[in-house]
Parts: structure tokens; sequence; C-alpha cells
């Protein structure tokens, strides 16, 4: 067990005086060398719980992260607290980059590296060498076929982690239920983990939800809250298009600063949208669900949802990203009885369909020695998403032959599309139920809530809170604070 101030630590290195809840006895789990599975809600500081025990231990922190944008954040946070021994492993880096970084590599103290770039033999080699002393997989939801966002390439990393000796592995996410968790924990192979699992709730971010009729009166009020809440803001859609034209719409009405964000954006615009939200240039981000995982900006002030989310757990991390500082903000959805069928047409193309896996079981019947080019591997054809692909790869690569990837992918299709099915009604009930909003939310995760104050639309909420200061109200506090200095420099005889 390691003895030693943490808070002094923390000052020195962060210049925080005090821990968040969770952080201090997380980090101490882990350097009493445990492995660890922590939830933690969105925007309390995650990041922390292997940053700080990396000016502890001796070697290094590899840490596995989802997003690139999410890994260039990351870096660029380390770098302005004065961390030069940071680097993020990624399809950004030159040939010759990569070279020099794998040929110093025990030069680096943090290092961000994607799950398929663990894929990469080179990388593990060089890797197997180093000396890692914890291993972090951030948002470990990934991990779980039962989870909201799983990712393929996530399914090795208990395979990767065999290869690099078995170092100390902290897994790390916002939300997971106890299904998801067994599964983080069996797939890593640390079943003997320690768990710390801490309340979902926000208390600061208020919930709403406005029945819409239609979409011309969904827009309508979308730009009449935009008009008056307190930015800066996030708006999320499902639909790239819709993210564009609205970003347009706010932009020519004159009423904030708006951008759009999403996956059809080359990877460096994300990432230049992304500094200018986060700097200020830009107040007002219409973006897909590929935008905020990681984005450190205390002062969002409202999240909307002008289509909802998958699911409750999306939900959860999306209107997360407000209000970070802990001062108040809200969060609005905008709900038509449409949005429910458009959200599972969403569902149903996000997974391969059975003409999918006949044009690949074709493509690899026709190749050459019954091996498909290495090149075509890594680029998905026409009419396939790079999702698509990834998991036909990873079947086809793991079944004996083409019979066994036909069952064992359209019996994953199958299992996905009613979890993602079930997870997208349990939502809807959420939406439609009557009750507090907050307490049925928190009741999905066996929790229990207090009383806050603007709380939900169904036990009131006081709108003043989250609206731009009128010009009156501002001479008010202007005069307010002149009546303070006047009484604190006045004396009585």
């Amino acid at each position: 067990m390691k003895t030693m101030n943490l808070e002094q630590i923390l000052q020195q290195y962060f210049s925080y005086k005090s821990f968040r809840t969770g952080q201090k006895e997380i980090i101490q789990s882990v350097l009493n060398e445990n492995h660890t599975l922590a939830l933690l809600p969105t925007g309390t500081g995650k990041s922390l719980c292997y940053q700080l025990p990396g000016y502890i231990l001796d070697g290094i922190i590899l840490i596995v992260s989802p997003l690139l944008s999410l890994m260039q954040d990351q870096v660029e946070q380390m770098k302005l607290i004065g961390e030069k021994r940071v680097v993020a492993i990624n399809s950004f880096l030159t040939f010759e980059e990569r070279i020099y970084i794998l040929k110093h590599i025990q030069d680096y103290k943090f290092i961000y590296i994607s799950p398929e770039m663990l894929q990469n033999e080179q990388i593990i080699s060089v890797l197997k060498d180093a000396n890692i002393d914890l291993l972090v997989v951030d948002e470990a939801h990934c991990i779980s076929q039962w989870g909201y966002d799983f990712r393929p390439d996530y399914l090795e990393l208990g395979i990767v982690r065999e290869k690099l000796n078995n170092p100390l592995t902290l897994a790390l996410t916002a939300t997971a239920k106890l299904d998801v968790r067994k599964d983080i924990k069996k797939t890593l192979l640390i079943e003997d983990a320690k768990e710390y699992i801490y309340s979902m709730d926000r208390p600061n971010i208020a919930l709403q939800i406005e029945r819409i009729q239609d979409y011309p009166a969904k827009l309508n009020r979308l730009i009449e809250l935009v008009d008056q809440l307190q930015g800066p803001g996030i708006i999320y859609f499902s639909s790239k298009k819709k993210a564009d034209e609205i970003a347009a719409i706010i932009n020519e009405k004159g009423i904030g600063q708006a951008a759009s964000y999403h996956a059809g954006l080359e990877q460096e615009m994300r990432i230049l949208l992304q500094q200018q939200f986060l700097y200020n240039h830009i107040n007002i981000m219409c973006a897909t669900s590929a935008f905020g995982m990681g984005v450190n900006k205390e002062n969002v002030r409202y999240i909307i949802h002008f289509h909802p989310p998958l699911n409750i757990e999306s939900y959860l991390q999306e209107i997360g990203r407000a209000g970070r500082d802990g001062k108040d903000s809200i969060a609005i959805m905008l709900y038509s009885d449409d949005d429910y069928f458009l959200q599972q047409q969403l569902i149903e193309h996000e997974l391969p369909n059975e003409k999918h896996i006949d044009f690949f079981v074709n493509l690899v019947r026709s190749s050459k020695g019954n091996e498909v080019n290495q090149i075509t591997k890594y680029q998905p054809f026409p009419g396939f998403t790079d999702v698509h692909w990834r998991l036909l790869w990873k079947f086809y690569e793991s079944s004996n032959n083409l019979q066994e990837f036909q069952m064992n992918m359209t019996s994953f299709i199958q299992s996905r599309l009613s979890i993602k099915k079930e997870k997208l009604k349990e939502l809807t009930n959420w939406i439609t139920n009557s009750g507090c909003r907050r307490r049925n939310i928190l009741h999905l995760f066996e929790e229990e809530n207090e009383e806050v104050e603007n709380c939900c639309d169904y036990c009131g909420i006081d709108m003043s809170y989250y609206e731009k200061q009128k010009p009156s109200d501002q001479g008010k506090q202007i005069l307010q604070w002149k009546d303070r200095l006047k009484s604190i420099f006045s004396f009585s005889d």
C-alpha cells in the first residue's frame, strides 16, 4: 500500500485543493494495486483517477480511448498543465512520427491509444517490453454487448491485456448497469476488481420534456429556446443533415454563433470545431452523438435534444455535458410521436443486414485462395458503414468457415437488435410516463433521488434561472452592487 498525501499531489500537479466525490477512493484503490472498475457520472472528473496515479507510479500509464477527438482533447489538456510526456498514438501520426514514438516509448508517461491501434502487432511488441504500470480502459461500457455503445474492437482488450503481461487495470465509465459491469470485468479478465459505483444524479441539471406535435412546431420551439436560453449550449440531432441545416438557421437569424459537428466532417475539422467551442468562438454546437465525449467545457448551460437518443444511458451521457462547474443548467428534450419510428430506423441501419452478409460471403468466396485482399479489409465497400465492415471482418476472422461466420453473425445481429429495441422502449416509457423525471430515471439504475430545486417539468421549473439576462435585470444588478459598495464604506456618526 502506498502512503502519501494525495491532496498535496493534487494541489501540486492539478492546482485543485480537494477531490470530487469518488476520485480519492478510486485513486487509493489503484495505488493499493487493486484492479478497479469505477462508475462516475459524466462531468465529475474521471480522467483525474488515472492522471494523478501517473505522478506516483514509476511506469507508463496506457489509456485506451474510443475516439480520436477525445484523445486529442485529453493530450491538449495535459499539455496545458505542463505535462510534456504525453502522446496519442493514432492515425493522425505520420509514419515517421509513429516510428519515433515507438522507438522512444519509455520517454512518455501517459500514452493514449485507440483499441484499433492495439491490433497492430508492432505496437503490441513495443508496449510489451515497455514498463506499463497501469492499463486504463476509458468508456469501458463499449466492451459489453449488453451496453448501449458496443464497439467490436473493445472485445479484444482482454487478449491485449494478456499480451501486455496483465498490468494493473482501471476500467472507467459513466453509465453501466450490473450486467454491463459483469461483462466488463469478464472480458478484461479482472473479475476480482474492486467496484466503485456513484450516483448518476446531477442535481444542478433540470430535466424538461416537451411534447411537440410536428416538425414545424419543433423547429419553431427550438429557435425560441435558443433565443431565450443563456448559453453556451449543445443541441443534439439524429441526422447530420438536420444539424447542418439548423446551425445555418441559427446563424442566419443572428441569435448565436452556431456550428454543426458530426461524423461526416473530416477529423481535422472536427477537432478545430471542438477547440472553437471550448474557447468560446462558437457558443452553440448543433451535433450528432459524435460530439461531446471527453469535451471538458465547464460552463455549458443547456442541452437540447431535437431528436431523442436511442437509450437512457446515452441521454445521461449527453446531458452530463452541461453544468460541469456545478451551476444551474437545463436539459430539454423536444419529443414528437414520429421520433420513435425514426429511432427504430436508425437501430435497423446501425448493423449489417442479410444483404450485407450475403455480399460479404460472396466476396470471400470469389477471392483468390479464399482470402480477401488486405486492402479490402480496411476499406469498406459502397453501401457499408465503417461499423458494418469492421463487424463483418471481426466475425469472419474469428470463425472457422463461412457457414459458421453466417450463423454467428446473424445470431449476434438478432441479439443486438433485440437489446437496442428494448433500450429504446425503456427510454420511450420514461419520456411518456407521468411522475418525477429524476426519480423515474434514477429508479432504472436502482437509485433513490433527493429533492432538488428546479427538478423537472413534472415537479416544476423556474425558467428564469436559465434565461438570458434582460438589460433591465443587468441594470438592477448594477444598482444592487452600488448599494452594497455604499453600505461597506458608510459609517454612522
